[in-house]
């Protein structure tokens, strides 16, 4: 009977944000009458969840009240910004909502926004990434009618997904019932963890072929473009570079993050140390805080804005210079 009760109590410890060793879980929602103890990994957590929310409500701000930006490429973008935006709040709610509500129903929502705000940043870089192939494969029809409808299937489809995902645990597919089908990340079960995680490696895949694809058309472009204006040699190989430089960046920071934490749902129990869910999934949410660097700060007419609105360095009725989504 003792060790029943012993492995109950560690099984009520384990979850999503829990601290090892024994320490309270920030997601425990087996005891919700008992106060919990600060844990560090969320507050880091919180702190992170800010930071993000700040950094992309800047861009969303900045693409909403600038007409100029209606245009496929920044409505991506944009789409990419509200997801790692939700998925800031959802940090900060969580953190939030765990140590003053203490609700089964509010932690179940809690997850959900951040199950749906991760999966539709993640599905926006896919889609960021097939608009910059197709500008770089049909440069000649890119800019149509035909791509702005291409861009709203593909959003519709970012979100409709992503929502779906998210509404599982709240409509009944948790782990709550029985404490043997959690995965790492309570109340998820092991199945919708492995779904979510099987969905990533797929996206992961498309994206580096398309990648692949993109440094080919880089390549082969910069070559014609040599040959055409007779450039040395040395030029195009820096000009390769670059591309292929920048593109190596985008895609390694995009795995660095997710990779870890997408293998350790394969891998990990949910009776493994919660330390062990806090160092994989902590990366994974610094991907959402890079992201405004790598498609919205570097973008030229973006950083135009921002000095406009900062210091009126520039004039709000400077005209913005056509870039196609490659050069972002």
């Amino acid at each position: 009977m003792n060790k029943d009760v012993s492995h109950n109590s560690t099984e009520g410890q384990q979850g999503w944000f829990a601290a090892s060793n024994g320490s309270s879980s920030s997601l425990n929602l087996d005891s919700v009458v008992q106060p919990l103890v600060l844990n560090p990994w969320d507050v880091v957590l919180c702190i992170s969840g800010t930071i993000i929310s700040c950094e992309n409500a800047i861009v969303v701000a900045v693409i909403f009240y600038t007409p100029a930006f209606r245009t496929p490429m920044f409505l991506l973008i944009g789409s990419l910004a509200i997801a790692d935006f939700l998925a800031g709040l959802g940090l900060i709610f969580h953190f939030a909502f765990v140590y003053c509500i203490q609700s089964q129903v509010v932690n179940l929502i809690t997850v959900g926004l951040l199950v749906s705000s991760f999966t539709a940043s993640v599905a926006s870089l896919l889609a960021i990434t097939v608009d910059r192939y197709l500008s770089l494969y049909n440069a000649l029809t890119y800019y149509s009618e035909r791509t702005v409808t291409r861009t709203y299937i593909m959003l519709i489809l970012t979100w409709g997904f992503s929502i779906c995902f998210g509404l599982l645990p709240v409509m009944g597919w948790n782990c709550l019932k029985d404490i043997s089908t959690c995965s790492i990340v309570k109340p998820l079960t092991k199945n919708n963890l492995i779904i979510l995680s099987i969905s990533f490696f797929m996206v992961f895949a498309v994206m580096l072929q398309l990648y692949v694809q993109i440094c080919k058309i880089v390549c082969r472009h910069a070559h014609q473009i040599a040959v055409q204006r007779h450039f040395l040699a040395t030029s195009h190989y820096v000009t390769t570079r670059k591309g292929i430089s920048t593109l190596a960046v985008i895609l390694g920071t995009f795995a660095s993050c997710w990779l870890p934490f997408a293998i350790y749902c394969l891998l990990g129990d949910y009776t493994y140390p919660a330390l062990y869910t806090y160092m994989t999934i902590l990366p994974a949410t610094y991907n959402s805080m890079i992201n405004p660097v790598i498609y919205a700060f570097r973008n030229q007419e973006i950083q135009k804005v921002l000095w406009t609105v900062c210091c009126g360095c520039f004039s709000s009725t400077m005209p913005f210079r056509s870039r196609s989504p490659s050069d972002v």
